[in-house]
């Protein structure tokens, strides 16, 4: 299968990396929970649980859904649920990372170029103005749907150190060892669970990926309980953290943190 058509066939993705290069000798395995759309309730919640065990949350928000005006996917995302950048900035005050979710949440892989890389370039414009201490050198796009093209990643990439998104991404559709190199990738996937509740499935990929020798792996969820495509239950969540925040082995960070800790 190639990679566009996984892509189009699948919501997945994962990395593993090769323990050579990482820079903390004492973490085998970094483990990224990325929260997309930006539930006002749910990412209030989510960032408190992880606060409680010492964590930074992963948080990516859509640029205009926040505004009245925003109606993309209202089964999925309804507005009157999105917090704003009031809301978005005080979790960045607080340590937590902020990334770029897409300008109004559209398939850019199904309308197009021209306009899909007018609605990257109005999201990128719109984080450097409105989200406090937004460094376009260390900041991740997170595609919507997961859905992309070389030339749509390519073409993010002119503003952003890495992109998010589905498939096999680094190195030609392939897992990666990066052992004996010091190269960041800038093309990340991430593995995906709904529309119903994703606890299961995260439990799983995450009990599997410890088995392991090591590398990264970074689940793409959403809201919390009834909150969004694939939620996650809070309590779920919560005795999550609780457990994976006790493995020495492990460091759960989110992507922009995991590229900066192991590659600078």
């Amino acid at each position: 299968m190639n990679r566009r058509k996984f892509i189009r066939t699948t919501a997945a993705a994962s990395i593993a990396l090769g323990l050579g290069s990482w820079k903390n000798p004492g973490k085998t395995h970094y483990l990224s929970l990325s929260f997309d759309d930006g539930f006002k309730k749910s990412f209030y919640r989510t960032a408190e649980i992880h606060e409680e065990y010492g964590l930074k949350a992963c948080l990516n928000v859509i640029a205009t859904g926040h505004l009245p005006t925003f109606n993309t996917e209202p089964k999925w995302i309804p507005q009157h649920l999105l917090g704003n950048f009031d809301d978005w900035n005080a979790f960045k005050q607080k340590g937590h990372e902020v990334m770029p979710h897409t300008w109004e949440h559209l398939n850019l892989t199904e309308i197009p170029f021209e306009k899909a890389t007018s609605n990257l370039d109005k999201c990128f414009d719109y984080f450097e103005k409105n989200l406090e201490g937004y460094d376009a050198s260390k900041a991740m796009y997170n595609f919507a749907y997961n859905a992309s093209t070389t030339e749509l990643e390519d073409y993010a990439l002119k503003r952003v150190r890495a992109v998010r998104t589905g498939g096999w991404l680094v190195l030609g559709d392939t897992m990666i060892n990066l052992v004996n190199t010091s190269t960041a990738p800038e093309h990340l996937g991430c593995w995906s669970h709904g529309p119903d509740f994703c606890n299961n499935y995260v439990e799983t990929e995450i009990n599997k990926f410890l088995k392991g020798d090591g590398g990264w792996l970074i689940l793409n969820c959403h809201g919390l309980d009834n909150e969004g495509w694939g939620p996650m239950s809070t309590s779920f969540l919560d005795k999550l953290l609780k457990r994976l925040s006790r493995i020495q082995s492990l460091s759960v960070l989110p992507t922009g943190m995991v590229l900066n800790e192991v590659y600078g």
